[in-house]
């Protein structure tokens, strides 16, 4: 059940980067260089880890040393929730942020996190490679929060899990507490699938799942394995129920305190990160699939989607109903699924 990358190749331009190696963001000598601390709450191997070691080597190469980053992995600078308020005060300067955070921030966002929107992974990355039509939202937590959306990203189809069995309808959620982001849309869906949402933070969900604390979550198989949900919910079941961002959030106040041309470079280089992290992650869920299977977990491909999309198409419409925003970035994106169909 492996992924192709002729999902996503192209979409966001014909750009070769060499992935750099695990570890730090760049070469701490040289008295002058700022360093900027990139938070991230997955592991090393992940494709987002990646992305941000090679934008600190580039942007050190870019600016002659005078800027590099270092990425903080597994939630070491805290939970997302801590992390946004640490990128909005200025004492971390960067960070990988699930979609779904945003919306406490600015509910707007809520149209890219909606179930069943996007049609194909490649539709999200030709939305998310254009930032330009999408700058009124992007930047609408500058002025407030001094928050900066550089860059969207994919970060995969989400489906369900549990440790109970497959899911095929929704009938098969009744009674099962699942994970889900601390967000009122993401609590919205999985109420309106027939299970009972559970927001947690990412770093408590293993213990959650294997005390009965929980009985699964929903994510994309590389969190599942990653994080190794795969040893404790056995039951992996594809309701593609969304395709979410994941964003590159900087302090707007520091981002600006950049030289011109030391802004210029560091900007010029999202296209690149977005190629780095939408197509290393087609490989780590090829990864992550065969290793999940390898210690028994279970991948069903047998789930009555149209079933599930009906449940939930009521929240969309109320949902896209609020602003003309959102309807039209709602635009976009039906633009994209014609474009890029499944």
């Amino acid at each position: 059940m492996k992924l192709s990358k002729v999902l996503l190749s192209g979409v966001v331009g014909t750009i070769s980067l060499g992935l750099a190696a695990c570890g730090g963001g760049g070469s701490e000598g040289g008295g002058s260089q700022t360093m900027f601390k990139l938070a991230f709450n997955q592991t090393e191997e992940h494709p987002q880890y990646q992305a941000g070691v090679a934008l600190g080597e580039k942007l050190e190469e870019a600016t002659d040393g005078r800027y590099s980053i270092k990425v903080y992995p597994n939630e070491q600078l805290g939970n997302q929730a801590d992390v946004m308020q640490n990128v909005s005060d200025g004492t971390v300067e960067m960070a990988w942020t699930a979609a779904a955070v945003l919306e406490g921030y600015n509910p707007d966002f809520v149209v890219f996190n909606l179930p069943y929107v996007f049609d194909s992974m490649a539709a999200q990355a030709a939305v998310l490679a254009d930032r330009e039509p999408l700058a009124e939202l992007f930047d609408s937590l500058e002025e407030s929060k001094s928050l900066t959306v550089m860059a969207g990203v994919s970060a995969g189809t989400r489906n369900v899990y549990n440790s109970k069995h497959p899911i095929v309808t929704p009938e098969d959620l009744n009674g099962l507490k699942l994970r889900v982001q601390q967000s009122d849309s993401q609590v919205a869906m999985i109420e309106a699938m027939g299970g009972i949402a559970s927001p947690m933070s990412q770093g408590e969900v293993y213990s959650a799942i294997q005390t009965g604390v929980l009985d699964g979550a929903e994510n994309n198989e590389a969190v599942y394995d990653g994080l190794k949900h795969s040893e404790v919910a056995k039951y992996f079941s594809y309701t593609r129920h969304m395709i979410v961002p994941d964003y590159l959030l900087m302090n707007t106040d520091i981002l600006n305190a950049m030289s011109d041309d030391d802004r210029a470079a560091l900007l010029a280089l999202m296209p690149e990160v977005q190629q780095i992290a939408n197509d290393g992650l087609i490989d780590y869920i090829n990864v992550s699939i065969e290793h999940a299977e390898s210690i028994g977990a279970q991948f069903n491909d047998d789930v009555d989607t149209d079933a599930f999309k009906e449940l939930v198409q009521p929240m969309n419409e109320a949902a896209l109903a609020e602003n003309e925003l959102r309807q039209t970035l709602y635009g976009y994106v039906q633009e994209a699924n014609a474009a890029n169909p499944a």
